[in-house]
């Protein structure tokens, strides 16, 4: 679904492409959700957080290329977002941490901005 880079997506279809984040995000909160009901140790949490570090990982190496078409600023704090995302998934799969609340708040807040 992620295989395109940014610039060639949105030349299809600005509108597609941001649709098909959204709804990668919006799994990813009804997962982590799920996650967070049935506990950090849970085949759910496992596969949220697998899922989660798989999406970020793809946004992170799309925004890193220099021909991305988003704003330099922009795309430098969506990879701070993204490095942040992918430590604190860490630190829940280590079991240095139960907060699945503030990815589900991060991934809600870039949903929500791409509409």
């Amino acid at each position: 679904m992620y295989k395109f880079y940014y610039n060639e997506v949105l030349d299809e279809s600005p509108k597609e492409a941001r649709e098909q984040e959204r709804s990668a995000l919006d799994r990813t909160i009804s997962m982590l959700q799920d996650a967070e009901q049935k506990g950090t140790g849970s085949r759910e949490a496992v596969e949220a957080l697998f899922y989660v570090r798989k999406l970020w990982g793809i946004f992170i190496e799309d925004l890193a290329r220099g021909d991305n078409g988003l704003p330099p600023k922009l795309r430098a704090d969506l990879v701070s977002i993204g490095l942040w995302v992918m430590r604190e998934t860490e630190e829940i799969r280590q079991g240095r941490s139960k907060n699945f609340t503030a990815l589900i708040d991060v991934s809600r807040t870039i949903s929500e901005g791409l509409k």
